[in-house]
């Protein structure tokens, strides 16, 4: 655990009492704060009173008025669509507001680190696609290196559960825009950011909100190196802004694509071979193309990502090539989970936005398509361009129908269920062909999340072929 520091015999508000929740209560009250712990659902509550908080009906008058500091969960809204009540009284009363985030920056330094050879740096990862994966891997390549390492924030353990960090460890954070949008420190050492396609608007009045959340992580702090990919626009704007001029080389530009071979530093991936190019010349290369636990092009800027990172923190490049070759991959992203007469099971259930479906459609040929849930705002637009590699189309959840109308003259089959999807694809699947859950929608109408859709898939595909 890490205790939060400056706020010892204060009292300190948590609104939220989820992972992050009750491991902030913990790390503030070993920091000899009293936290106000609060939650709208009874069960939330008697969890916390079972793990020995005391809760507090914060929407009570007065309450929060002792507080002063609210620390809200990141699945609260604390602008739009509108302020939680609790968090707008906290506005009203000029009470600061943070999240956990917030409070790991401001925490994490010690007074240990002067007997440090190397002080300890943080990693931090934002994005829309590609976040968990990045984060994964350069938390393995540390650990192929030999480099003591944690994983935390949006994946893994929160962020105050880590332990103290020791002598020359690199703690790697991937962190959503909920996070990046209200934590008051954000200073990582070096900053990822992977790319940006349109997501939870409603939550940041748009996607320019949406874009400005991401960049307060390179905005607020200032990075010492800012790794960023530049296949839209939005990477584009940002990586103009931190540098200096194309030869500053503090910022690394990443794509999947594009050749960038005019800038200080760049890493680019095209037709799957890796390149790191500084002051002009090219200084490595490695295929991808073999890489099992990374295909297709959205997993090979991924590795640009992670590769850029790491060559940062002083990795040589025959160390990161190791270590990719040996990353399996995360559950759930591009993840193949059995293969039966010469056809494979892929399971990205993770796709829960046209995008990021898209680039799934993008790494195989021959796609038996499992698509469908509770489908975001604007459908499929946008998904036409990549539908040439799809067989058949079956249809899940409930946009089932709404895709179909989207999807032009792909063939396709309503199927509803999970079960009656793997059934049929499988059924219908010959050699060389792929069945591949990529949503292109939330879970929420089936699922509690994407990984219990996932990990439905994957039964009911062991189930089917014994």
């Amino acid at each position: 655990m890490l205790p939060v520091k400056g706020f010892s015999g204060q009292k300190v508000a948590v609104l939220g009492l989820g992972r992050s929740g009750l491991a902030t209560a913990a790390a503030l009250k070993a920091g000899g704060a009293e936290p106000l712990l609060w939650d709208d659902s009874p069960e939330a509550r008697a969890k916390a009173e079972a793990e020995g908080f005391a809760c507090v009906d914060l929407t009570r008058n007065g309450v929060l008025d002792e507080a002063v500091c609210l620390v809200t969960s990141p699945g609260i809204p604390h602008l739009y669509p509108s302020p939680n009540k609790v968090i707008a009284r906290a506005l009203e009363l000029g009470i600061p507001v943070d999240n956990d985030i917030g409070l790991f920056f401001r925490s994490f330094g010690s007074a240990a680190w002067d007997d440090f050879e190397t002080p300890p740096k943080v990693v931090c990862i934002t994005g829309s696609n590609g976040k968990s994966t990045t984060t994964a891997l350069i938390h393995h390549i540390l650990q192929v290196a030999g480099r003591p390492t944690q994983m935390a924030g949006n994946i893994g353990k929160g962020v105050l559960s880590i332990d103290p960090p020791q002598d020359g460890e690199v703690v790697v954070l991937e962190l959503s825009s909920y996070q990046t949008d209200l934590a008051r420190a954000l200073t990582p050492d070096v900053a990822v950011f992977t790319n940006l396609s349109p997501d939870h608007l409603d939550r940041h009045n748009g996607i320019g909100g949406y874009f400005a959340a991401k960049r307060r992580l390179f905005a607020e702090g200032g990075p010492d190196r800012a790794v960023v990919g530049v296949d839209e626009v939005e990477g584009r704007f940002l990586a103009n802004q931190l540098a200096m001029g194309p030869g500053d080389d503090r910022v690394i530009r990443v794509s999947s694509g594009q050749k960038l071979e005019g800038f200080g530093w760049s890493v680019f991936a095209r037709k799957g071979f890796l390149a790191e190019w500084r002051r002009g010349k090219q200084v490595a290369s490695i295929d991808l193309r073999e890489v099992a636990g990374l295909p297709g092009a959205h997993n090979h800027q991924n590795a640009c990502a992670a590769y850029a990172a790491c060559r940062s923190l002083g990795l040589a490049p025959k160390l990161i090539e190791g270590a990719l070759q040996s990353f399996a991959g995360l559950p759930h992203r591009s993840q193949l989970v059995a293969e039966r007469a010469g056809v494979r099971f892929i399971n990205d259930s993770k796709a829960t936005n046209v995008d990021s479906a898209a680039k799934a459609l993008q790494a195989f040929q021959k796609i038996r398509w499992i698509a469908g849930g509770m489908g975001k705002d604007g459908g499929l637009s946008g998904i036409e361009p990549f539908l040439g590699s799809v067989v058949k189309a079956y249809l899940i959840g409930h946009s089932a129908r709404d895709f179909a109308l989207q999807i032009g003259e792909t063939p396709h089959e309503i199927c509803e269920t999970m079960e009656r999807a793997v059934a049929r694809a499988a059924a219908e699947a010959g050699p060389g062909e792929v069945v591949l859950l990529a949503p292109a929608a939330a879970s929420f109408d089936q699922y509690p999340n994407f990984e219990k859709r996932g990990e439905d898939f994957t039964a009911r595909v062991k189930a089917l072929i014994g």
